[in-house]
């Protein structure tokens, strides 16, 4: 992942519990849309042979990571596969140092105060505040006001129509996941509506960052 890169559209979208035959056509409609990073969990069947297909099949027009990474096993799992930067729900140290060793961005989960500042400095990228949802866009707020220099991903209850609130409110980076990647439409392969839910994140996100 270009950290960087992500910056300047940072929503991204995770993918868990998906089959292999809609990951292609899926990953169609999330160019289509323009969605630029996906991360795929790792506790989603056969998740690293999904990981090296989405690599395979983006060729560089995405950027795949994995989530849900919660020891080194599924790390190097991920890496091997070709994941190029790693998300969990919590702050697993030694995962962390490995990432920073290596240049990889790294996406730690955290929700206080204390958690948010140990993932932080243990290396994070950003830090997942998750979930997000139960403390809400102020909650942001709150913690960059100590906290100012710490870069933030909020994940859990995001919304189109609070996306704009997260990033007002000290947000860096948003993400959602089943409520746009929906079990019924991936079943029915219904893509125009997984299309159209992620148009409506992307929309207005230029009028958001500015």
């Amino acid at each position: 992942m270009d950290i960087l890169k992500f910056k300047q559209a940072p929503v991204m979208g995770i993918l868990r519990g998906i089959e292999a035959d809609v990951l292609e056509p899926l990953l169609e409609v999330v160019l289509s849309s323009g969605l630029k990073t996906i991360e795929i969990t790792m506790n989603t069947k056969d998740a690293p042979g999904l990981i090296s297909q989405a690599a395979g099949f983006s060729k560089g027009r995405l950027m795949i990571g994995a989530g849900t990474v919660l020891d080194m096993q599924s790390l190097q799992a991920a890496l091997n596969a070709g994941a190029t930067f790693i998300v969990m729900p919590t702050l697993v140290e030694e995962v962390v140092a490995y990432c920073v060793k290596q240049a990889i961005p790294v996406f730690p989960g955290a929700l206080s105060p204390q958690e948010i500042y140990n993932a932080w400095r243990a290396g994070a990228s950003m830090v997942k505040v998750f979930p997000a949802k139960f403390f809400g866009p102020e909650y942001f707020k709150e913690i960059k006001g100590p906290f100012n220099d710490m870069e933030l991903l909020a994940c859990g209850g995001v919304t189109p129509d609070n996306m704009r609130d997260y990033f007002a409110n000290g947000a860096n980076a948003v993400s959602f996941g089943a409520s746009v990647f929906r079990k019924e439409w991936l079943e029915k392969k219904d893509f125009k509506s997984i299309a159209s839910a992620i148009g409506k994140y992307l929309q207005n996100l230029p009028q958001v960052l500015q």
